[in-house]
């Protein structure tokens, strides 16, 4: 049903005071999938506007979108999207910033660590000893990426475990927010066989120092980008100092949509939302502010890729990695991260008189308001 946005506003001004233990109903269900596919219609139709006026926009097997010099695209997001995936492994439980777009917004201190002298791999505990075995007995990925949360608090660390996995020939990449890494330790990681970092610049509002390490880790590292949520914050920022960090000659600027969790949703109270595919979160603003920044990047001819790392491309990824696992036809881990819908966050999209839906059409009487029937 085509769903008219004033029905729709009204039917989730009274979804967002039920009872958090109370059930819709099945018709109740169907305004609410149906309330979402009329945003979800109208933002994606606002990114074909935008996406159609970039000159040279480019897939990777219809999987992702991005502009830029493909030689430069990240292996990492090939073996994400086109390989056997990016096998997680988890070390550090403690971070230096609190962003507020973090995952772990408000928790960061209560993060259970992993274990002396371990590393989580698959969801299962290794000691490094336990490294040979594994790799003796599955197969390899075909990349791997260390997360969880902020390495460089305990970098030396990462050294031994990062060369055992660099002679066994497995593409390995780091995230971090860069501002505790040094010369010695980027020069550390580099010796050690790290293929790729990755510095989510935006943690730092695009800091001068890490800037600096950033044209630091190039000189010794094989591939250099960044990795942040774009936001409003991030795309203001990196403007301001545009040519200082495409002097660091980087490789690659992967603009990942900002979705959100239970952790750091109110961060973005009062923003107009949307749901993909009944799937993730996000404010409407970070993928077209993506494609704003792809559109400038693509005019002014910059030396890297940017990358399009929206709510399609990690349903894509969901895809891939399933197929790669044998798992049955259309699996996918792609899926809302919220147990229960939080209808409130969507009021402010349905109250904004400068968002329109595309069409709309009268409610059938038992659907309205007041009148359906259970």
């Amino acid at each position: 049903m085509k769903i008219s946005k004033k029905d729709a506003l009204k039917w989730f001004e009274f979804f967002s005071i039920l009872p958090e233990n109370e059930e819709v109903m099945t018709k109740q269900q169907e305004i609410i999938y149906a309330t979402f596919a009329q945003i979800e219609a109208a933002i994606d139709h606002r990114n074909n506007i935008l996406m159609s006026a970039i000159k040279d926009l480019k897939t990777l097997k219809n999987r992702t979108f991005f502009v830029g010099n493909e030689s430069k695209f990240p292996k990492g997001c090939r073996s994400c999207l086109l390989g056997t995936g990016l096998s997680a492994i988890r070390k550090t439980n403690k971070c230096n910033a609190e962003c507020k777009f973090c995952y772990n917004y408000g928790e960061l201190d209560n993060i259970p660590p992993i274990g002396e002298g371990m590393w989580e791999i698959g969801d299962t505990k290794f000691y490094e000893k336990d490294i040979d075995l594994l790799l003796s007995i599955q197969q390899k990925p075909t990349g791997i990426a260390y997360v969880y949360l902020e390495p460089f608090m305990e970098i030396e660390k990462y050294y031994s475990i990062i060369k055992k996995f660099s002679d066994a020939k497995v593409y390995q990449h780091l995230y971090t927010n860069g501002i505790s890494a040094t010369e010695e330790t980027l020069k550390a990681l580099g010796e050690a066989g790290l293929d790729e970092i990755r510095f989510n610049l935006g943690a730092s509002n695009c800091s001068n120092k890490v800037i600096e390490n950033i044209k630091t880790a190039k000189k010794y590292i094989k591939a250099v980008g960044i990795e942040t949520p774009m936001t409003p914050e991030f795309f203001k920022t990196f403007f301001k100092k545009k040519h200082a960090i495409l002097e660091t000659k980087l490789d690659f600027i992967n603009c990942a949509e900002l979705h959100l969790n239970e952790n750091n949703i109110y961060n973005y109270d009062g923003e107009n939302m949307y749901i993909s595919r009944l799937g993730y979160i996000s404010p409407i603003w970070s993928r077209e502010l993506t494609l704003k920044f792809m559109k400038i990047a693509d005019e002014e001819n910059w030396d890297l890729v940017v990358h399009d790392c929206s709510n399609y491309t990690k349903f894509a990824r969901g895809l891939n990695l399933s197929s790669k696992e044998g798992k049955w036809f259309g699996c996918n881990d792609y899926a809302c991260e919220f147990s229960r819908i939080p209808y409130e966050i969507f009021l402010p999209i349905l109250r904004d008189d400068n968002f329109k839906f595309l069409s709309e059409e009268e409610l059938p009487d038992c659907y309205k308001p007041g009148k359906m029937i259970f």
